[in-house]
């Protein structure tokens, strides 16, 4: 369990914050952006739990705890000198998981005949919202990943996958299982 006493620390007044395992880096280092913008992902889900019909709510918020574990996964940067606890790292059981919600979730949902527009009901609005955080939250990590000296888990590149097409889904099912879609025309206002 974290305990939080006290909220300031003046530790990163300079522009440095802390690793999980104690190093300091940038504010402004790639693997400090990847995981603030799993963090900002987090953010947009608890928006659209506010809009949430009870089975959405309940998937969304094993998502948000799944996202901390992934923040806390990209913290804990591998290494070789063993942390002196087990780090927590995202594993294939949450990534499963989520695939299985995609597919109960799209099971009533109708083929796409054109590309979706961001809207529709409020809940749709917000979780289109947060898939288009979490599609930057992994190219960052896929950024991160690809970054010389850094190591980001298959697992955790595979949820980031897997959440932007739950909540792609979840964002039709919040529009009465896609009935409810605003499709793109294309040159519609030519």
């Amino acid at each position: 369990m974290v305990i939080l006493n006290r909220i300031y620390t003046r530790t990163g007044d300079k522009g440095t914050t802390a690793l999980a395992d104690g190093q300091r880096r940038s504010k402004a280092d790639l693997r400090v952006e990847t995981y603030g913008t799993v963090d900002e992902t987090n953010a947009c889900v608890g928006l659209a739990r506010q809009h949430a019909e009870p089975r959405l709510d309940a998937m969304l918020g094993a998502i948000q705890n799944d996202l901390f574990d992934l923040g806390a996964d990209l913290a804990t940067p591998p290494s070789d000198t063993p942390p002196a606890y087990e780090p927590l790292r995202i594993v294939a059981s949450q990534v499963a998981r989520l695939e299985a919600d995609i597919d109960a979730l799209n099971a009533n949902i109708a083929p796409l005949k054109s590309f979706v527009l961001p809207g529709g009901s409020p809940a749709a609005a917000a979780l289109h919202l947060a898939r288009t955080v979490s599609r930057r939250a992994e190219r960052l990590a896929v950024a991160l990943a690809a970054t010389e000296g850094e190591i980001v888990s298959a697992e955790a590149l595979k949820y980031l996958n897997r959440l932007s097409d739950f909540l792609f889904v979840a964002s039709r099912a919040a529009n009465s299982d896609g009935v409810d879609d605003v499709l793109w025309v294309p040159g519609k206002n030519r």
